[in-house]
């Protein structure tokens, strides 16, 4: 069987510099040679020079089956001709524009308030960080209170009120959390509590002793790829209703992944507010906060200068080539059958990896929801933080990153994505590569 690095892919040009000459420039321009928080090793970093389909070639040609997919983003793949031709088409008329409506955001927020079960009303913003940051911010502006509630382990982005405990060490001393940030004034490390998933007692003692304080909950409907335990989203919102406080759904990731509806509908939990990011701006930079119009309405315009003006503002919020891409990217969700197929291929594909696992006699699971998947070294399917913290992360990362030296695009560690045009012969590869990995791991 051939190497993933030797497949028929889409016949392109490679780069006209080298890896070595792009890694140099990086080196001296970029902290870490990275774009952020990550930067692979050195035996299998590569420079990305295009996108097509559910394959990523590198600056010197060779093509990996991608199963990052732009964190999620590209659910139809990379260069999907249907977001390629909307997006052509919007650039002609303007790439960008600021202050005032434009026809297409306009068109997106009304396919956005039929789709999310908790919107009468969307604001737009740029990034997933910043949706749940503005989500965070009415919270408070409408509830008058300071604390929101966060769960160990859980990514709400990179502002100063996500960065706290999300890659623990350790458990945390609930409700104390851990920065993991340099630069955070502690003031605002203060202002959020830490509570372990999948446990309402602990949520339900933590909210009693601050309820006084507390504004809302922030969970994701799948923590990374955690599942929730049958009736922990059902039971918080519960709490939230009983006490008074908010109830905001991070679907960054799941939003129109798990489901046409998201996570919301997935589980059939409604919360008061939700932040979407990713496959809203169909890969562009697009995101927004849903949820109820009396909450949203804190962000008119209309109300600057009152103590519960929640601000909302971006020069890229609304931008109509992301909008452009977000529009196509619903139509070919909307399609029949979409959302079954998808999860479908990824359960056949889960199935395929723990044979393979099982085959070499690893003690690993494959474990996933929906469309989101990913290697553990684990006994079983964790519930928590603290079974990700006891698993053994070394050779999770060994086996990810024998998987990057055999053509299969993952991040050491990071949960990983199927998309809808992911095929049958990417599984048969990946499983080729898979099994090579695993051997490499035994030895």
């Amino acid at each position: 069987m051939a190497s993933v690095s030797e497949i028929s892919s889409p016949a392109t040009a490679p780069a006209s510099r080298s890896q070595a000459d792009y890694y140099e420039i990086a080196e001296a321009t970029l902290p870490g040679a990275g774009l952020g928080g990550y930067a692979l090793p050195e035996d299998v970093r590569f420079v990305i020079h295009r996108g097509q389909g559910s394959r990523l070639q590198d600056v010197g040609g060779r093509w990996y089956i991608d199963y990052v997919g732009g964190a999620g983003a590209l659910i139809l793949g990379h260069a999907h001709p249907a977001l390629v031709e909307a997006t052509k088409e919007q650039a002609e008329k303007g790439l960008h524009f600021f202050g005032t409506l434009n026809d297409v955001a306009i068109d997106l927020s009304r396919e956005l308030v039929e789709a999310i079960p908790c919107a009468e009303k969307i604001v737009y913003a740029t990034t997933g960080s910043e949706a749940t940051f503005y989500a965070m911010r009415m919270a408070r502006a409408f509830t008058g209170k300071s604390k929101i509630l966060k769960f160990e382990g859980a990514y709400h982005g990179n502002h100063d009120y996500a960065t706290i405990s999300v890659s623990p060490k350790s458990q945390a001393n609930y409700p104390l959390g851990q920065p993991d940030t340099g630069g955070m004034p502690a003031e605002v490390r203060d202002t959020v509590l830490i509570a372990p998933y999948n446990d309402l007692e602990a949520v339900r003692r933590i909210v009693e002793a601050n309820r006084a304080d507390l504004a809302a909950i922030i969970v994701e409907p799948v923590q990374r790829i955690i599942s929730p335990r049958p009736g922990f989203l059902e039971g918080l919102r519960e709490i939230c209703d009983g006490t008074g406080l908010l109830l905001i759904f991070d679907e960054v990731v799941t939003g129109f992944r798990l489901a046409y509806g998201g996570g919301q509908d997935y589980f059939g939990v409604t919360p008061d507010l939700a932040s979407y990011g990713k496959i809203v701006g169909g890969g562009g930079p697009l995101s927004c906060v849903g949820g109820r119009a009396d909450i949203l309405d804190l962000s008119d315009p209309a109300n600057k200068g009152k103590p519960s003006y929640a601000y909302v503002n971006g020069t890229l919020h609304g931008n109509p080539i992301a909008a452009a891409a977000g529009l196509a990217s619903l139509r070919e969700l909307r399609k029949p059958g979409a959302y079954e197929g998808l999860n479908a291929r990824t359960d056949n594909f889960l199935e395929a990896c723990q044979s393979v696992l099982d085959h070499h006699g690893l003690p690993a699971i494959a474990v996933g929801e929906g469309s989101l998947w990913q290697i553990l070294f684990v006994e079983r399917p964790p519930v928590s933080q603290a079974d990700m913290i006891a698993s053994d992360q070394a050779a999770t990362r060994a086996l990810d990153l024998a998987l990057l030296r055999h053509g299969v695009y993952v991040l050491p560690g990071v949960r990983r994505f199927m998309s809808m045009v992911h095929s049958e012969q990417d599984q048969e590869e990946a499983m080729a590569a898979l099994d090579a990995a695993c051997r490499e791991v035994k030895s």
